[in-house]
C-alpha cells in the first residue's frame, strides 16, 4: 500500500503539489465519486466504496470560499511561498530562506556531541558533563544563525517550518529574540537525518506537499 501507518487507521501520503491533481483523479477512478466534506483545513473525498481521502493541507488556513473544495485545495498548495527553515539536531544544525522551491539564503554548520558513555562512575558523571555542554553550545549556535539568518526576514516570510530533533528546537527557541519566529512557526516537524546542505534543500519537498490519510 505504500504510506505510514495513521493513527485511527490507514496510511499516510504526502503529496507534492505537482503531482495533487492527478493523484485526486486517481483516487476517484479506483474509489468511484462520493461526496467531498469540508472542515477546517481538510478537505475529505468519500469514494462511492466507502474509501476516503483525508486531505491536510501545508500551511493553513485553506480559504474554499465559492470555489470547489478540490480545486481551491490544489491551488493552495501550489502557492509559491517564501518559507523560513530551520532545523537543529544534535550533530549540527541549518537555517535557510525559500522562496517557493528555490533556497535563497543559508547557514549550515555540523557541531557533533558525543553519545552516552557506557561506563560507570565518576568517568560517566564527566562525560554526561561534557556531552551536556556540548549540547548546550550547539543550541546556543543554533539560535545565533537564527537570529541572523531569518530573524531579520521574519516580517516577509509566511510561515516558518521546523525540523530535526524537536527537544534540540525546543531549546534553540526559547531564546527570547527568537519569539517571532515561534509566532511563524507551522505545526507540521520534519523529521530529517542531521542537517546538511542536501537535507537543507530537499526540505520544499516535504513542507510544500498536501499529507494525506487514506483508509481504509
Amino acid at each position: 500500500m505504500g504510506g505510514k501507518p495513521a493513527a485511527g487507521g490507514g496510511r499516510w501520503v504526502e503529496v507534492p503539489p505537482e503531482r495533487l491533481e492527478r493523484w485526486l483523479a486517481g483516487f476517484t477512478e479506483r474509489h468511484g465519486e462520493g461526496r467531498t466534506d469540508v472542515a477546517a483545513d481538510v478537505v475529505t473525498v468519500h469514494g462511492a466504496d466507502g474509501a476516503i481521502a483525508e486531505c491536510h493541507a501545508p500551511f493553513p488556513p485553506l480559504v474554499i470560499g465559492v470555489r470547489d473544495p478540490l480545486e481551491a485545495l490544489v491551488t493552495h498548495t501550489a502557492t509559491d511561498r517564501r518559507v523560513g527553515v530551520l532545523l537543529v539536531r544534535l550533530g549540527g544544525y541549518a537555517a535557510g530562506i525559500f522562496e517557493g522551491t528555490r533556497l535563497v539564503v543559508s547557514k549550515v554548520d555540523t557541531r557533533p556531541v558525543h553519545g552516552r558513555n557506557k561506563a560507570g562512575g565518576w568517568s560517566q558523571q564527566r562525560f554526561a558533563r561534557r556531552r551536556e555542554g556540548q549540547a548546550r553550545q550547539l543550541t546556543e549556535a543554533a539560535a545565533a544563525v537564527a537570529e541572523r539568518v531569518l530573524l531579520p526576514e521574519a516580517g516577509t516570510l509566511d510561515a516558518v517550518v521546523l525540523g530535526g530533533d524537536r527537544a534540540a528546537v525546543d531549546t534553540t527557541l526559547e531564546n527570547r529574540t527568537l519569539a517571532p519566529l515561534r509566532q511563524l512557526a507551522v505545526e507540521r516537524f520534519l523529521t530529517v537525518p542531521d542537517p546538511r546542505r542536501t537535507i537543507l534543500e530537499a526540505t520544499p519537498e516535504a513542507f510544500r506537499a498536501a499529507r494525506i490519510r487514506v483508509a481504509p
